[in-house]
């Protein structure tokens, strides 16, 4: 049986805006040797899958620095404050980022977005019956277009590599499994 190792001591090594960097030493249970981890602590991500009533996902394309490239994805984003909610986080990006609201939320899952380094999760939401209602309110780092994507389409956008984002993929995996089970 797996055990996990026990943290002997953490230190912060690097604190940027939207993350840290912390350095653990831990025991090995099984060989009893100390090995140093990196680990990058977030806020808990959000995502949202907007849904109209006629069947169409409201999508978002932005420009991405890490890939240098422009994809196409779903709202989300950090869940900012302490008392902020990932129910909450995920409603205001979806009208920050899209001007659509809708009147609830369905929780759809909740995935660790990379267990090897990150400490986070990023929470996934359907937003059904999504509507407009009123502009986009974006961040001075934010320069997103909407667009609305027809649901049956997106499996092949998917597979064409124009939503290559993982934990878009991830959402509508969670979505397909929702759908499944209604």
């Amino acid at each position: 049986m797996l055990e996990p190792w026990p943290r002997l001591d953490s230190t912060v090594r690097a604190s940027y805006e939207v993350f840290r960097v912390r350095e653990d030493r831990c025991r090995s249970p099984r060989t009893g040797q100390v090995h140093s981890f990196y680990v990058i602590e977030s806020n808990p991500w959000v995502n949202v899958i907007p849904l109209t009533p006629d069947g169409r996902i409201v999508c978002v394309e932005q420009y991405r620095h890490g890939i240098e490239a422009v994809t196409l994805e779903i709202p989300g984003g950090v869940v900012d404050a302490a008392d902020e909610t990932p129910r909450q986080a995920a409603r205001r990006e979806m009208r920050e980022e899209t001007g659509y609201d809708s009147a609830g939320l369905v929780d759809l899952g909740v995935v660790a977005p990379n267990p090897a380094i990150l400490n986070n999760r990023c929470y996934t939401f359907l937003a059904p019956d999504a509507h407009p209602v009123g502009g986009q309110h974006l961040d001075g780092t934010e320069e997103i277009a909407v667009t609305l994507v027809d649901a049956a389409e997106v499996p092949a956008l998917i597979r064409s590599g124009r939503i290559s984002h993982a934990l878009v993929v991830a959402a509508f995996y969670l979505f397909d499994l929702w759908q499944r089970t209604r």
